[in-house]
């Protein structure tokens, strides 16, 4: 089946990973996040943030001591470069191939590359092709 037509709205509201080694991830994560544009917040001895992806070791107050196993999550890529450099920073920052840039059958223009970061999820950078998207993205303010 081709899908011609996709609707995308805001099904996660954010994704915890609790990891084994913060700085491993912080290094790994910071490298493909300053690639798509990203800043990556948090200072903190024990997470980091970035957009609604939170990273913490298991003894963070926001983990329940357990490592959250392997995951598979996606980033929006602009264009077929930007994949590509995000592919070649996450290599170097520590990453494992686990799918070189290349066209995926998925739907027509589907571009990706996969890499497992250091606990070993598995990690995607996609552009969709030529698109046109209803908005880049969503502000919410908070009243009070």
């Amino acid at each position: 089946m081709e899908t011609q037509h996709l609707h995308r709205g805001r099904l996660i509201d954010h994704l915890h990973l609790v990891v084994r080694d913060i700085e491993a991830s912080r290094r790994f994560y910071g490298a493909l996040l300053e690639v798509l544009g990203v800043p990556v917040g948090g200072e903190e001895e024990t997470f980091f943030w970035a957009d609604e992806l939170f990273v913490s070791s298991a003894d963070s107050p926001a983990a329940t001591g357990r490592l959250t196993g392997r995951h598979h999550l996606a980033f929006q890529a602009r264009d077929r470069a930007m994949v590509e450099a995000w592919h070649a920073a996450g290599l170097r920052a520590g990453g494992t191939d686990n799918g070189a840039p290349g066209e995926r059958p998925y739907h027509p223009g589907y571009y990706a590359a996969f890499l497992l970061d250091p606990d070993g999820n598995n990690v995607e950078a996609v552009f969709h092709g030529e698109a046109r998207k209803s908005a880049d993205s969503v502000e919410i303010t908070f009243d009070g």
